[in-house]
């Protein structure tokens, strides 16, 4: 990290520490040299299996705009269908969310979405694979920015209920 102890937090990852102070979180987030923005580069810089990166992915509920957050491992994908059942009602649709949408409506950039700390509070959902390890990282607000947990940990930061929404393949 080398140094980056010394600089303030970009404005996200401030947001995000805030937010983890505020809940009693015992880890800050922590500034990598390196770009986190994948699951892969996070593991990487790390050094963890790709499973323990919590990968935030935002869709974007229609007709009413409303952003869905789903956390998953790194190593799986999201069945887009899955989550459309569980956050939409009859008729309603799910889509993809693009760059500005994500960061209109959650604060962050993407690559640097955390489950904590967004400017309009998502439809959250956890995926009930992450609940495999017993320590995983998520990112805290910024492409460079981490933080620490446990999976109880991410069910009691977000409110957020665990659920099955990863494909049957892996990422």
């Amino acid at each position: 990290m080398c140094g980056a102890e010394l600089k303030p937090l970009p404005e996200g990852m401030q947001r995000v520490a805030r937010a983890l102070q505020d809940k009693g979180h015992p880890h800050p987030p922590v500034l990598l040299d390196d770009a986190a923005r994948t699951a892969q580069q996070a593991a990487d810089a790390l050094g963890v299996a790709l499973g323990q990166i919590a990968k935030s992915i935002i869709f974007k509920r229609k007709p009413d705009a409303t952003a869905v957050l789903v956390i998953t491992s790194g190593d799986r994908r999201v069945d887009e269908a899955k989550v459309q059942a569980l956050v939409c009602v009859a008729g309603q649709k799910l889509g993809r969310a693009d760059a500005e949408f994500v960061k209109t409506s959650t604060g962050f950039s993407i690559g640097g979405v955390s489950p904590v700390g967004h400017a309009v509070a998502p439809v959250t959902l956890i995926d009930r694979d992450l609940l495999r390890f017993d320590e995983i990282w998520a990112a805290a607000g910024h492409p460079h920015g981490v933080f620490k947990l446990k999976p109880a940990d991410l069910v009691h930061l977000t409110g957020a209920p665990v659920v099955d929404v990863a494909a049957g393949e892996t990422a």
